[in-house]
């Protein structure tokens, strides 16, 4: 999975100039030839090998494959928090890895939604305070209201003050599905959104996850290893040896 020290920066900023080439209309995310290869001990280690992925307006995508099959470094890439040896990643039009680093956290900013298996909520902010953070980073000064309304539509307006210590692992999910769409992101990324939960909290998040994903038009591109949860999706990608496969 993505790594939970991975740095995310929630703030917005303006697109970059110059940076928006040709894409389908229809395309939210495009992956051209995506490489990835790092040093280990004296030898390299091949992770991706020449990806080519299309992600289509509001379509729901999985990532599937065994466990080293390259994933969550697929997805991170996509994300613009990895950086590929090879190939290019454009997110509506802009080329990631043209952008420096606070360009690139701008355009997260603007137009990605994260869900992490561990949540990834700051445990010294209440659920109400997490989801306010993209926002209050944002300047959205509507921030408190938007947010106590997300977190009655994911169920928890009883919960609003409390802290993740005091939340089960289903609540405290929901509360990062709160975070992820209280942004309106066009590209929802989710890395194993339910694998730190039991098969019943599971179950009702990813029923929310794809009831809001449909509600707001938001694009999912989902890596699991879960077979059943990726045949809910429009399309399967999946990976072997780094590579992508039929």
């Amino acid at each position: 999975m993505l790594s939970p020290n991975t740095n995310m920066d929630f703030s917005a900023a303006s697109t970059p100039k110059g940076t928006s080439r040709a894409m389908n209309n229809d395309s939210v995310l495009t992956a051209r030839g995506i490489g990835k290869t790092v040093k280990s001990g004296d030898s390299d280690l091949v992770i991706l090998r020449d990806i080519d992925l299309e992600i289509t307006r509001g379509e729901a995508v999985a990532v599937v494959g065994a466990s080293g099959s390259g994933k969550s470094t697929l997805l991170a890439i996509l994300a613009g928090l990895d950086t590929p040896s090879a190939g290019t990643v454009e997110l509506e039009g802009v080329d990631l890895f043209k952008l420096d680093e606070d360009a690139r956290s701008g355009m997260r900013g603007r137009s990605v939604g994260f869900v992490f298996q561990s949540f990834q909520l700051l445990p010294a902010l209440t659920a109400l305070e997490n989801v306010m953070l993209p926002l209050e980073l944002a300047g959205d000064a509507e921030a408190q209201k938007r947010c106590r309304d997300m977190l009655v539509r994911v169920g928890l307006g009883e919960r609003l003050h409390h802290y993740p210590k005091h939340l089960s692992g289903g609540e405290q999910q929901r509360v990062a599905l709160a975070r992820a769409f209280v942004v309106r992101p066009k590209l929802l990324l989710a890395d194993e959104p339910t694998g730190s939960l039991d098969a019943e909290s599971g179950a009702e998040v990813i029923g929310l996850l794809f009831q809001m994903n449909r509600e707001y038009g938001t694009t999912l591109v989902m890596v699991t290893h879960d077979d059943g949860l990726a045949r809910r999706c429009q399309r399967i990608v999946r990976l072997a040896g780094g590579r992508r496969v039929q």
